[in-house]
Formats: C-alpha cells, structure tokens, sequence
C-alpha cells in the first residue's frame, strides 16, 4: 500500500534560527512517502557494512523548486578573470537589499570606481554550447515558436518500465486556479516521482499533482529547464539507477525515454542538468566516470568511441601532475545524426555531483576518486584539478560571482577553493560525518563577505560566514609549534599566522536536527 505524503507545522523555540540578519522560523516540516519496493524487484542483498567495493545506486533524493512567473532577481555579482589574479584592487560592494538601493559600498572611497565585469566572465556573453558546429543549430523561423513535447502519453503507456501513474483527480482545476506566482516543487525518492503545489491550503499542500511509481528503476536525479518554462509547459529530465533518461512534460503527462536500456551508457546516472541557455541540450554524468550531452529531440543509436578522440593534459593545481580528459566524441563532431552529442571520459570512477558556472563557461565536477575538475566546457578543455584532503567529493557550487568553488567530501570538511589564485583557500571543519550538499546565498554575498550553507549525513545544517580580509598573508613565517599534521597543511595552503588549533572558518550556526 502506498503510503501519503504529510506535512507538519512546528513551534517553539527549538524550530528557530537566530543569525546576525534576524531568526529564521520553520513553517513547514514536509516529509515525502517512501514507496515500497516493487513486488518484481529482487529483496537488496545484505550487504557487509565494512566492505570498501561500490555498491550499485538503488535510491537518490532530490527536490528542485520551480517558479513560473519571474519573480525579484538575485543581486547580479561580476566575475573576476580566471588566468589573473586582481585581489588587491578588487573594489568593495555591499549587500544590494532593495532594487531603490545602489551597489557601491560604503567601505569604498568616492573615487574608486567599481570593478567593470569581466570580458570572459560578464553574464550573458558566453556563446552558446556547439554554436561553431552548423549541426547543432537552433531552428528559427515559425517552427521555433512552437514548444515541442514528448509523444508518448505515460498515464495510458503500456510499457513494462512505468509501474503507476497516479494524477490528482482535480488536476486540472488545480492548475486553473493556482496563483502563477506560486511554488512548483518535483521530488524524486526510490522509484517514485512526484509534481507538487507548494502554495495550496495546507490541506492541499501533501496531496500530489501527478506521482509516478517505476517498476525497477530508481530516480537518482531530476532537473528543470528554466528557458522553457511557461505557464502551460515544464521540460524535466529524470537520471536512473538503470540508464535511461526521462524528459517529462507535466501538464500534457507526456514523455519520451533516452538511453534506453543503456543503448548508449549502461551505467547509471548520477547528476542530470540542462546546459545553460539551451533547450534541447543537457549533461548527464555517469558512475562511470563518463560526461554526456544528450539532445531531447534526438534519437538514440549505439555508441562507440570516435577514432579521432583527443586528450586534453592539464597540470595538477596543487602538484603539477599532468592528469588528461579524453574526448570521446567533441561536439564539433559531424556526426550529429543520434545521440549522444558529446562524450567526455573524465574519471574511472563515479562522477558525483556538477555544477556550471554563474558566466556559463565552466564546469566544476568532483568525483569518487577525491578529484575537483574545473572545466571550460565550451572548448572542451580541462582547465585545473585539485584533490580532497582524503576520501571522494560528494557536493560542489559556484559562489555567485564565480570567484569561489566550494566543495563537500567524504573528509567530512567543507573546502573554499579560489579559482583566480588557483589554489585552495581553507578546509572548513564543523561537521561529523560526510558532506552531501554546499549551497551560497546570493542575498548574503558581495565582493568582500560569502554566506554559504552546508548539510551533511550527521543531520547537521551549518551556515558559515566567509570574509575575503580573513586571506591577507602574513608578514612573517608562522613559528609556532604544530604537531597536528592536518592544521600544518591547513595553514601552508592558506598562509593564516594563527593560534595552535584555531579554525580557518567557524560557522555562524549550528543547527543539529531532532
């Protein structure tokens, strides 16, 4: 039997976050049903909890929030460039709290003029992905007007891989009479997919628009393109635990699979996500350590590595290794007939979380193997890596000016890396177990102070504060006697003349959850 979603509203004093800006109150405590397992999926096996060999995915989690109609933007922050370092002269900008309230800092004297964006990092300026290769052009003309959606209807599919589909008995009402302004949110847990109304009556808030149940597959990962939403259209793309990829379109309830049965990639997909101003094109990143560009409109065909492929050898950004992407297909391929459209082997192992840049250029991946890679996705072309202090890397984000990387891992730290020093700029100590999610908040951040966020499999939210005043160096060599192995390469990489044990950055909160 199913079970239902429910939602709860909390009080008191221990359902509160006091910070410098004001307290932060829980309204809704959401908790998603966990479907059962399907009567043809075998039992999981009992596995030994010490072995050290990778088990297979069999579930992922993961909420995306949608809002259809545009709403108040994030302050725009510039980006500085990545082959130069300019920290001395950056000048300072304070938080932008209203639309009637400038940008210049108070900190900054009259006649500093501020920083001007970047040539290869100003919003909006890069060029769009494949735009060199006339294959991949986008259509113009009427047709471009037309949205395109899948062509198969799942609620009346036949097909053996879709389990159950369960839409709302009112959808339709629903929809009419939502406010456009409101929350979408889509949810994947185990083999369930859900489409919610998080602006509803509270009666109506744990009642889902469509849920779809899976037979064997579990949704791992989910993304919306934000370029085509509309009142009346969502695109969504789903990643499996078995390979195949499913673009979805909500209100029509209808969709397509890709990759299927892992005609193209067999192994299953970790991260999923639109390239940034596209419409057809997204990047799916495989436990095998392979990325791929898929387009929704194409058809599939078995893959095999082109003979031209090419390797791109970079050096290590802490050692000078030279470590290598190998270009399985590049996306100026002139076959261009099926999917996939491009094909870029980075790892041997999981590929665990990607994240592109605010400029749209870059790409930062971690993976199983401790690796953070940043690479200009556009050319194709590892730019830099750098490795964890110890085990893999779980989470990454891009600070809203693109300056910073963060990064979370198995080494249970939270770790800044600067990109216009390359180097790394502090590991973050706070939590007790792994790190599996880094998020900045861009209504907390200017050019000198960064609020990000962390979570972690301790049940632990962190919120810390970051200040770039904090990585002016020393005059003089630390001499103070150190004998914790971890605080010594802390403070040779970061350069910090401070007390024995002292943290490179504290956390403003420390919320641990009940």
């Amino acid at each position: 039997m199913e079970t239902n979603n429910t939602v709860k509203h909390p009080s008191g004093p221990e359902y509160q976050l006091a910070v410098g800006e004001g307290t932060y109150v829980l309204r809704d405590d959401f908790h998603l049903a966990t479907p059962p397992p399907h009567p043809s999926e075998a039992p999981p096996p009992n596995l030994n909890p010490l072995a050290t060999t990778p088990a297979p995915p069999t579930a992922g989690i993961k909420l995306s929030i949608v809002i259809i109609s545009p709403r108040k933007v994030t302050p725009q922050l510039y980006s500085v460039n990545m082959k130069t370092s300019e920290r001395p002269n950056l000048a300072t900008y304070s938080i932008k709290e209203s639309e009637k309230e400038s940008r210049e800092s108070h900190e900054t004297s009259g006649d500093e003029a501020h920083f001007p964006p970047s040539s290869t990092g100003t919003y909006g300026k890069a060029p769009a992905f494949g735009a060199e290769n006339t294959l991949l052009a986008t259509i113009t003309g009427k047709d471009a007007l037309r949205r395109k959606k899948p062509k198969n209807n799942i609620i009346k599919s036949n097909s053996s891989y879709v389990s159950r589909v369960i839409p709302h008995e009112a959808l339709a009402k629903r929809l009419q009479e939502r406010n456009p302004e409101g929350l979408f949110a889509f949810t994947n847990i185990n083999r369930a997919f859900q489409w919610l109304d998080l602006t509803t009556d509270n009666m109506f808030k744990a009642e889902h628009l469509t849920k779809i149940l899976f037979t064997k597959a579990h949704v791992l990962c989910h993304d919306v393109n934000d370029l085509t939403k509309s009142t009346n259209h969502l695109d969504v793309i789903m990643g499996t635990s078995t390979a195949d990829i499913i673009w979805y379109e909500p209100h029509s309830q209808k969709y397509a699979r890709l990759n299927k049965n892992g005609v193209i990639n067999a192994s299953p997909i970790s991260n999923i996500r639109w390239i940034p101003g596209s419409e057809n094109l997204f990047l799916a990143s495989h436990t095998d350590g392979t990325l791929l560009i898929y387009d929704k409109e194409r058809e599939d065909a078995a893959f095999a590595p082109e003979e031209n492929g090419t390797s791109t050898p970079e050096k290590h950004g802490d050692a000078g290794e030279v470590r290598h992407i190998h270009i399985n297909k590049s996306v100026n391929s002139k076959n261009q007939k099926s999917n996939p459209v491009a094909s870029w082997k980075i790892s041997n192992q999981r590929i665990n979380a990607f994240a592109f840049s605010p400029d749209s250029r870059h790409l930062a991946v971690v993976s199983e193997d401790g690796s953070l890679r940043v690479i200009d996705y556009l050319r194709e072309v590892l730019v830099d890596l750098y490795t964890s202090y110890y085990g893999g890397l779980m989470c990454v984000c891009w600070s809203p000016d693109g300056k910073y990387v963060l990064t979370g891992g198995q080494d249970d730290l939270v770790t800044i890396w600067s990109l216009a020093e390359r180097q790394i700029v502090a590991r973050c100590p706070g939590h007790h177990s792994w790190v599996t999610a880094v998020a900045f908040d861009p209504w907390r951040c200017d050019e000198r102070n960064y609020r990000f966020g962390s979570v972690g499999e301790d049940c632990r939210l962190l919120l810390w504060d970051f200040n770039v005043g904090m990585l002016h160096r020393p005059k003089a060599v630390c001499t103070l006697p150190i004998q914790d192995d971890y605080l010594r390469t802390k403070l040779r990489f970061v350069g910090f003349r401070a007390p024995e044990r002292e943290r490179v950055v504290s956390p403003a909160i420390d919320t641990q959850s009940h």
